[in-house]
Order: C-alpha cells, then structure tokens, then sequence
C-alpha cells in the first residue's frame, strides 16, 4: 500500500526568539507561542488517524510532540529517537547568530551559503563536519523507520515525526536521494508540515513523493486571505496548478489541447485568489492555454492593474497521440509506452508529441528568465501546468527529469519559491503545493491528467 510521513519542526523556542544557536544542547526550552503552535498543528490533524509517533528526546521538540499529540486526540505517545537531535554545532551553541557572525565570520559564511563544507572543533580538539554527521544520522533513522513501517504491507499507515529545522532537512534531503548540497534549498517554519508519500515497487524500490512543504496556513486561521512564509531579501515567485478540468476529472491526458476550466476549477482559482490577495504582485505570468490564463485571472481579480504576460514555453507537455485519451484507452495501444511513463518518464518518447526533457528544457528556460527579471523586492505569480511545473521544482531542488512524480501539484495548489542572493545563485523552496484553501490541511484534490 503505502506510508505516509509527517513531518513538524518544533514550535517556536525561547533560543528561536532569541535568535540564538540552539544545536542539539537541551538550553533552550518551547515557549508559550510554541505551545499554541503545536496544538494548533494537532487541531489540524485532529480528522487523520495516526499509527505511530516519533521525537527528538530534546524538550522544545518533545513538548511539541506531547501538545501535537493530545489536541489531535488519537491517544498517541511519541517514542524518542537520538537520531532525530538537532544538528551537533557545541562550539557555537548559546551565542547570538550576530555574535558567531562576528566571533568566527569565515565560519559562519560557509555555514550561511555551504554548510556541508563546515568544518567544527570539539572540547578534544578533533574537527568534525556537522551537516555530512547528519545526513549519516538522518541516514540512520531513515531505515529504522522503513524497517518499522514498511511501504509495501497490506494497510496503508501514517507516521508523525517531530523534530528540528536541520535534521528534518536532512531526513527530506536523504528520502529523496539528494545531496548534502541541497540543503539550504529547502525551509522548514516553527511547527511547520511537511508531508511524503512512500511506496513500494514491484521490486522493492521505495519510490518518495512530496506531497507538501513547509505548510504554516494552519498557524494563522484567524488571518483572512491565508499566510504564507515572510518574504525575505531578493525576488519571490509563486508557482501555481491551473484550476481543475472536465478533462481532469474525467481523467483525460489533455497536453496541449485547450481545455478550460470547468465549475469546480473556477472555484479553485477564486480560493487560491481570496487565498493570495493579501500579497503584492508586481508582475504575473501564465502558459498560453486557457486554463492556467482563466486561473491566473481569477487570482489577479484581487489584483487589478498587475500586467499579464503569456509564456509559449510554460504551455503544458504535447501528448501527441495520447491527447484526449483515457487511461484505459492508452493501456489498450502502447500498454508497454505508459508502463514506462508512470515508471521511468524520462525514456519515453510521446508517440508525435514531446519528451519530459523536451518540457524540461523549454519549462526551466521560461522560468529562469522570469526570475532573471524581477527585482529583488519584486513578488512574481506564475501559473501553468502539471508537467511543467514538476520539471521547474524538480530543477530547483536538484532532482532530474527522472523525478517528476517525485513532486505532487494538486489543481490549485500554491508553490513558493524565494532567490534571497539573486536569481543567478540557488533558490530556496519556501513551501511547495499548499492546497489548505482548498479545504484541510493535506492535499485532496485530485491528481488529474496531465
């Protein structure tokens, strides 16, 4: 069947508040807001039923749990785990990050643009390197995990593990057989969700999805018009799914035939606009299709006076001569071609149409000139399609087109993406596929033809 992993970094912490180094030293403790964080993201959760619970045995990680836990009702105690501590950072642990920027300024450059490069001294005078010992701990808690919870039994199951910012990035960074390198490209809010989708192969392959990241809307139900994570330095883009399709529901591959959007997605896209009105855009971005332009309209209807530009390259993938096909009707003529699309997308050449790295190419040039564009206190809305916008996520997290089901977009869903040292150098995923205005906190829309 299948797992699925919950992921919560711990609520806000009195080090946290105080912008100090918290590492995996128990000095800092949960503090009154991260109390009701916590107990907010169990709220949320209260309608999931969950089978099992492990924490970091640290006590702002372990109080998040223990107050997740009883508001979401399920009776659940989390099991403590040393492989979900925080990241080892001693020698600096306590200090004002201001204080680590003046005292070891070398140091703490490469921990802000490389930190698997970083290179500590223990008591003993040995070196060390925290983030490459994390992964290898991440590592560590990864198997146990599968081993406990495998993908491939009978019943489906969901697991909750509460932990903190850099091992739970290492955790997303090591299930999605990612690189040390890929770390700063990911952000993790206090109390934050994050959800993946694990299953097993017929060989036993564990195949990963993201199917959210980084969700905080559940923080700030009081706030009309939906939350998002601050904006910080340099140019912002969010990435939306076009609204739902007869042709999606019906479960047609629809490519790059024009199809508009049907009752149900016109909805979507009036919640994703009531969802984002409280945002600024300067500028707006939409394939050429109808459907991704009818939703970008409906988001911009709060928007008035933002300029939208139609990109040919952002147009959804060409399926040749599977468009306007079933499932069903595919399986009866090229059965082996759509094994090998659900299974190694990156091998198939669409009978007349494209290949995933044809979209790929097009995809991330429309995108990448986009971002070369704005300001960097410029917000940007871009709207397309499935296809393209799994191979523009997979892009910005080092994934390959390979990948693509490894990122889930819903119809709707919202996607942030922030350059904060400029579009030239690595973005950072602010949070990925976020459909609470849609209705709950996890994803149920569809999934849709492409």
């Amino acid at each position: 069947m299948s797992l699925r992993i919950l992921l919560v970094r711990h609520g806000l912490s009195s080090f946290n508040l105080e912008h100090r180094i918290q590492g995996r030293d128990d000095l800092s403790s949960l503090t009154e807001e991260g109390v009701k964080q916590a107990l907010a993201t169990g709220e949320a959760l209260r309608d999931l039923s969950i089978n099992a619970a492990y924490s970091s045995p640290l006590r702002r990680a372990h109080d998040t749990a223990t107050a997740l836990l009883a508001a979401q009702g399920g009776g659940l105690e989390a099991s403590l785990d040393d492989d979900l501590r925080e990241v080892d950072l001693a020698p600096w642990s306590g200090l004002l990050s201001s204080e680590v920027q003046e005292r070891f300024p070398e140091a703490y450059r490469v921990w802000k643009q490389q930190p698997e490069q970083l290179q500590l001294e223990r008591a003993d005078g040995s070196s060390y390197a925290p983030i490459p010992e994390l992964m290898e701990q991440a590592r560590r808690f990864v198997d146990r995990l599968l081993a406990r919870h495998n993908p491939d039994s009978v019943e489906a199951q969901t697991v909750l593990v509460v932990g903190h910012n850099a091992i739970l990035r290492c955790l997303l960074l090591t299930l999605l057989g990612l690189p040390a390198s890929g770390f700063r490209r990911l952000r993790l809010d206090n109390a934050s969700l994050s959800v993946l989708n694990l299953s097993a192969t017929g060989d036993r392959d564990v195949v990963v999805q993201i199917e959210s990241l980084n969700g905080t809307t559940h923080l700030h139900p009081e706030v009309c018009g939906g939350w998002l994570p601050a904006k910080g330095a340099g140019p912002r883009l969010l990435l939306v799914r076009h609204g739902e399709t007869d042709w999606n529901r019906q479960g047609r591959f629809q490519g790059q035939i024009d199809i508009p959007l049907n009752d149900n997605g016109r909805a979507q896209a009036a919640a994703a606009g009531t969802y984002l009105r409280k945002l600024t855009f300067q500028r707006a971005y939409t394939s050429s299709m109808s459907r991704p332009r009818q939703t970008a309209e409906g988001i911009l209807s709060h928007h008035p006076g933002v300029p939208l530009t139609s990109v040919r390259d952002l147009v959804e993938i060409g399926h040749g001569q599977w468009e306007g096909c079933l499932e069903s009707e595919i399986e009866d003529g090229w059965a082996d071609l759509l094994a090998a699309w659900k299974q190694a997308p990156e091998t198939v050449q669409m009978p007349d149409g494209e290949t995933i790295h044809d979209v790929w190419d097009r995809s991330l040039r429309g995108w990448n000139t986009i971002a070369a564009s704005l300001h960097s206190d410029e917000t940007a809305l871009v709207v397309a399609h499935d296809a393209v916008n799994k191979t523009i996520l997979c892009g910005l997290l080092g994934l390959s087109a390979a990948d693509i089901w490894a990122v889930k977009q819903g119809n709707g869903g919202v996607t942030v993406i922030d350059y904060p040292n400029g579009a030239d150098q690595p973005p950072v995923v602010v949070c990925l596929n976020q459909t609470a205005h849609l209705g709950g906190v996890l994803d149920r829309t569809a999934a849709g033809a492409l």
